[in-house]
């Protein structure tokens, strides 16, 4: 593969960690009332405030001049219906964000943004099987206001405690206000995109040696099996152009010119690995053909090599065949050595077919 290493401005470097979800901090931040609540800050010209309640959140962030970032996970309907009131959140994108299992989108509602993302993680594994899981799937929902940014996440995978940590160190980029947010959450879901792809190439690799090793394998269902875990990952990656496009070509009221560069920036990787996963796709289909050619190729060694062995163990059939009619006027019947010349006459037949047969490649 490529190298995957990006040449962009300010980049939000953060640690991975996809089995981290975040964790609430120090502080009387988290409600009662909403117990999918991970972390909730204020932040005003790039800086986090002192802990604030997550229902009176808002509030403060209008008091002095900020905007909030609220992080959930999991919420139930009637956590989420405490701050969809609060925050003056549509219905439906409402509704989207509890039952997950949504498409990648972006929608607007009056002045406020909300986006779907999948995340993806490689699975680890001894050795890819017919029935291996090398991929998983999650979301990831962005609601996006002029005063706040709420992100729902839906799996135990592609946790934001890093990327809120990261985010926090570089004060020029929260500044930009929400829409900073959105951006780190998607670079962030497409470089691991990036980095579940990568891994995927070694599966790639493996089953093309096996396919093409001297030792006869039966890759065929592990093949099959790596071509649907793919086709999850172009589920889950491929809708995301659309609305990456949309933040980094249109003027969309809640991002800033100044931040449509980067979101171009990330929309031009998630097409990159797009056609990775599409190349990966396509060489998978002809590893698959060459794995049906190979084992159709070694059914017709087998055959033939049944065949020579037949058409050998036909000649001493035959004679012993004949000299058990019991006639009574047979050639060297009643011979002394006629038993051995007759069994060394079988034998030479047989090394002569079974020379010829050599010769021929059947055997």
């Amino acid at each position: 593969m490529t190298s995957t290493d990006r040449q962009r401005g300010p980049r939000i470097r953060v640690p991975r960690a996809h089995h981290t979800a975040e964790q609430p901090p120090v502080g009387p931040t988290r409600s009662d009332t909403a117990d999918a609540v991970i972390d909730c800050a204020v932040y005003v010209d790039g800086q986090r405030q002192p802990p604030v309640e997550p229902v009176a959140s808002l509030e403060r962030a209008r008091a002095v001049g900020g905007f909030v970032w609220l992080g959930l996970h999991e919420p139930s309907q009637a956590e989420f219906e405490t701050f969809a009131s609060r925050y003056g959140l549509h219905p439906l994108a409402v509704e989207d964000a509890v039952n997950a299992h949504q498409r990648p989108k972006l929608e607007r509602y009056d002045d406020s943004l909300f986006m779907v993302l999948k995340t993806a993680r490689y699975v680890e594994h001894d050795q890819l099987t017919a029935t291996s899981e090398v991929v998983d799937t999650g979301e990831v929902m962005v609601f996006v206001g002029p005063e706040y940014v709420i992100t729902v996440r839906h799996g135990e995978h592609s946790g934001l405690k890093e990327l809120r940590a990261g985010l926090e160190r570089q004060p020029d980029m929260l500044r930009q206000g929400p829409s900073s947010v959105l951006y780190a959450v998607a670079d962030l879901v497409v470089d691991h995109f990036v980095e579940t792809v990568a891994a995927v190439e070694e599966d790639v690799e493996e089953l093309e040696a096996s396919v093409f090793s001297p030792d006869r394998t039966d890759d065929i269902g592990r093949i099959y099996q790596l071509k649907r875990e793919l086709m999850q990952l172009r589920r889950a990656l491929n809708p995301l152009e659309g609305p990456l496009t949309a933040l980094a070509e249109r003027q969309v009221e809640q991002v800033p010119e100044q931040m449509r560069s980067y979101f171009r920036d990330v929309q031009d990787h998630a097409v990159r690995v797009r056609e990775q996963l599409t190349a990966y796709d396509e060489l998978l289909a002809s590893i698959l053909q060459a794995s049906l050619a190979r084992t159709s190729l070694a059914d017709n060694e087998d055959m033939r090599k049944i065949s020579a062995y037949a058409g050998i163990i036909a000649v001493p059939t035959a004679i012993a065949g004949v000299y058990g009619m019991n006639f009574d006027y047979m050639p060297e019947l009643r011979w002394h050595y006629g038993y051995p010349l007759v069994v060394l006459v079988m034998v030479l037949a047989c090394l002569g077919l079974y020379r010829a047969f050599k010769r021929s490649g059947w055997l």
